[in-house]
């Protein structure tokens, strides 16, 4: 697949299916918890009505009309403060590797900045150690405890980055 048709573009009401199926493919191929993590989320299943207000927004990546990853902006959930929470970074094996993570995280954390965060936070699993890599390249420090109320105890790393920088 090459890389010029790969699109990040806003989620569309027609990708709900696709980007439930990636999200939840990644747990079972990385052997994640199920409970306490995005796969029980109610929101995973219709993505699209989840971030339709002034304060979030959800890009996915699209080849030939097939959703291939997702990554979003929400403010960060009981927590007071401008702190987003970067949500639902997923990818299908189809696009890992090939840069296409490191965009739509740049494009994630410009859309945190334009809507007016100072800070981004960050729940993730430890199964997901390039996840993990590409935050850390991109400043972001972890942190003791989680932040908020995401409801996803079962994470257990959690990462902070000062937007301002």
């Amino acid at each position: 697949m090459s890389k010029d048709t790969i699109v990040i573009r806003e989620i569309k009401p027609k990708d709900n299916a696709q980007i439930e199926g990636v999200i939840r493919a990644c747990f079972h191929e990385f052997k994640i918890p199920l409970e306490g993590t995005a796969y029980t989320d109610p929101e995973t299943s219709s993505m699209f009505e989840s971030y339709q207000n002034s304060d979030d927004i959800y890009y996915v990546v699209e080849a030939n009309e097939e959703v291939l990853g997702g990554a979003g902006i929400k403010p960060l959930k009981d927590f007071e403060g401008d702190v987003c929470e970067l949500q639902k970074m997923y990818f299908s094996p189809k696009v890992r590797g090939k840069g296409i993570g490191k965009q739509l995280f740049e494009t994630c954390l410009k859309a945190a900045k334009d809507l007016g965060y100072k800070k981004c936070y960050i729940e993730s699993a430890p199964q997901l150690k390039a996840a993990i890599h590409i935050y850390e390249s991109f400043g972001f420090e972890h942190l003791e405890n989680g932040l908020g109320n995401t409801g996803h105890y079962s994470c257990g790393v959690w990462m902070i980055k000062d937007l301002c920088d």
